[in-house]
């Protein structure tokens, strides 16, 4: 059946649904909306979500405060924005970035922190409101976020690979940007052997984390790209000779030989596997150009996935049976990992036709991604998935030249214009409790 030019309508075939091109670009203007209501103007901080208290599970204890400017998720946002031709806004946001390094001082989390208030504070401790039952029962409500506190080393990758897209792409860096960089670069080489946190800021104690490795190795290596690409002063050899030190780290401990994939920690001693726990995060892989997509421990790597933590084309970050993260409760899938995913079957050629798990995922987020969560369950914000789905589109065609209507007034179709109920309802979850977190983390082009 098919129903025209519709925006609103989907052709549909058998046992498949595909989206018109009409309805993929209102889509990706709801997601570029959703990027702009998160940005603050007057200091350029991307906020991860207006937000705090909506439950994973109701009645569960997994409830945060995302009101803050997460370092990887506002990274991932400022890819997001370049992608869509918002040079202003990236512009704003490394000046944002700018101040927060000249602030930075080393100590046991290193010179950046994992998140920071939209002024740049960086002290903002966790404390429980314990006077409020929480939304339908689902306590504790905090305020702050411990997250503050954790050592979490793969923000480094995500934020350099992003400023490496804005040297590329945007007005490009400065001499003190380069500088900062260089001094933040110096620490990290000093530390990216060290155990953390992780991407998941599980709260079960510190790991050595296979992703966290990866993202440090993108972090040298985009400096790297940088130092060649406009003969910018730096210690070179040091540089190839760390980066070189961590690819091999991950391709020896980060590789489990006997089930053929590689896992979330990386084994305690030389010589020894790696236990075999599957992560998500995994399948960026090839986008930080770290593997080949056709690899062969990359596609083995994407069948254990596939097998273990996908259902019905929506991904699990983990196993918290497998791996605990120090919480009571059940995950839910989250999207950015199903985006992940089909990316990574994407660039493997190992799309199921039409009615692929691409299709399945976008289905799921369009054309309310305004609306949408970042988890399967509906409640808990998240940002990862907008700028995800926007990079997606960016590739098939629908890139800022495509993206009919939004000007940086952030004008939409009269169908798509929010009135301040709607808005209203969006920022507070609506009856439902449905939100949006800003993680807008698009897979890199490098």
């Amino acid at each position: 059946m098919n129903y025209g030019r519709d925006p609103h309508k989907v052709e549909t075939q058998p046992h498949s649904v595909r989206f018109t091109s009409d309805a993929l670009d209102i889509s990706l203007q709801a997601t570029a909306l959703t990027l702009k209501l998160l940005t603050h103007e007057p200091t350029g901080a991307i906020v991860a979500a207006p937000t705090l208290g909506l439950p994973e599970q109701l009645g569960g204890e997994r409830n945060w405060d995302y009101r803050y400017v997460w370092i990887r998720d506002a990274a991932f946002s400022l890819h997001a924005l370049l992608r869509l031709g918002f040079t202003r806004e990236a512009r704003a946001f490394i000046s944002w970035l700018t101040s927060c390094l000249r602030a930075a001082q080393d100590g046991e989390h290193g010179p950046l922190r994992v998140r920071y208030s939209i002024d740049g504070d960086a002290e903002l401790p966790e404390h429980v409101l314990d006077h409020w039952a929480g939304y339908r029962g689902s306590a504790p409500v905090r305020v702050g976020n411990g997250a503050a506190g954790q050592l979490q080393l793969d923000i480094y990758g995500e934020l350099f690979d992003s400023v490496y897209l804005f040297n590329k792409h945007g007005a490009g860096i400065s001499h003190d940007s380069w500088m900062d960089l260089c001094a933040i670069l110096d620490w990290l080489l000093e530390h990216w052997d060290s155990p953390d946190a992780g991407i998941w800021e599980t709260r079960a104690g510190q790991q050595r984390h296979t992703y966290s490795r990866l993202m440090c190795r993108v972090a040298v290596e985009r400096m790297i790209r940088m130092a060649r690409q406009r003969g910018l002063p730096g210690d070179l050899g040091r540089w190839m000779s760390e980066r070189d030190k961590i690819y091999h780290q991950i391709m020896e401990q980060g590789w489990n030989a006997q089930e053929q994939t590689f896992v979330q920690r990386l084994s305690g001693d030389a010589g020894q596997p790696p236990e075999c726990i599957l992560d998500a995060s995994l399948l960026v892989m090839p986008m930080v150009k770290f593997l080949s997509p056709d690899d062969p421990r990359f596609r083995s790597t994407v069948r254990a996935i596939g097998e273990n933590l996908v259902t019905d084309s929506l991904v699990f970050r983990y196993d918290p049976k497998v791996s605990p993260d120090g919480l009571d409760g059940t995950e839910g899938t989250f999207s950015i990992c199903s985006f992940w995913w089909v990316e990574a079957l994407a660039r493997r050629a190992d799309r199921r036709g039409p009615g692929g798990a691409g299709e399945d995922v976008h289905l799921r987020q369009s054309p309310r991604s305004v609306r949408g969560a970042d988890r399967a369950d509906g409640r808990t914000p998240g940002e990862f998935s907008a700028g995800l789905h926007a990079s997606r589109a960016h590739q098939r065609g629908h890139g800022p030249g495509r993206l009919h209507g939004l000007s940086r007034n952030a004008t939409l179709p009269t169908e798509w214009c929010l009135s301040p109920a709607r808005l209203r309802g969006i920022l507070t979850g609506g009856a439902d409790g449905h939100t949006f977190r800003s993680e807008a983390l698009s897979t890199q082009e490098n």
